[in-house]
């Protein structure tokens, strides 16, 4: 709830500097905290407000900030991303949003390709085309990665890595120590709680890390 406010609250100074005429709100989002969001900074520059989340994709419920986004975006409006999989991960839920946000009236853009357009039949077909193949690409490189671990498993030779950094572990456990909940920890860090519990008290993976920093 306290990012919601936050981003009306950022939109809506925004609003009382100048008459609604169709504003520019450019949306940047990478999965994890631990991502660079520069170059889609870059590519989203010169809009009215720039709004960015470090959440996966996979589905809307997860992105307050999108929701609230589309919640308070107006006809008239345009939202832009740098490209289609930063709007969504899936084909269904891109177009969900994308039918969502032109039935009030606001545009669609996307930095990368912007000979698609939202609003005509042969816009939408290539878009779906677009996010297809994005999503058989993913799903594609997901399966090498578990194939590949399969045979390293296979072989013993397979140990998956710490999730956290030495340096993300000191920052989460003064988080912890200052009375932020444990669960909102992890949820930043995009780990379990169960990671987090682990990293913090230097068992499982991170007991190599622990030693090391003692």
């Amino acid at each position: 709830m306290i990012v919601a406010l936050q981003v009306r609250r950022e939109v809506y100074n925004m609003a009382t500097k100048k008459a609604h005429s169709g504003r520019v709100y450019g949306y940047a989002r990478v999965s994890s905290i631990d991502q660079n969001l520069d170059r889609q900074h870059e590519a989203l520059s010169g809009v009215d407000v720039l709004v960015e989340e470090k959440v996966s994709g996979k589905s809307r419920d997860d992105r307050e900030k999108l929701r609230t986004l589309m919640d308070f975006a107006q006809a008239g409006d345009t939202i832009r991303t740098k490209s289609i999989d930063r709007l969504a991960r899936n084909t269904r839920d891109l177009l969900d949003i994308i039918d969502e946000l032109l039935a009030k009236g606001v545009s669609v853009e996307f930095v990368d390709t912007p000979q698609l357009s939202v609003s005509t039949k042969e816009g939408r077909a290539m878009i779906t085309i677009f996010a297809a193949f994005a999503q058989l690409e993913r799903e594609s490189i997901r399966e090498r990665q578990l194939e590949g671990i399969a045979l390293a498993k296979a072989a013993g030779k397979y140990e998956k890595a710490a999730k956290l950094t030495p340096e993300q572990i000191a920052q989460a456990r003064q988080r912890a120590d200052s009375g932020v909940p444990k669960a909102k920890v992890a949820r930043d860090l995009g780990v379990s709680r169960q990671t987090l519990y682990a990293a913090l008290s230097g068992t499982g993976k991170y007991a190599e890390l622990a030693g090391a920093s003692a």
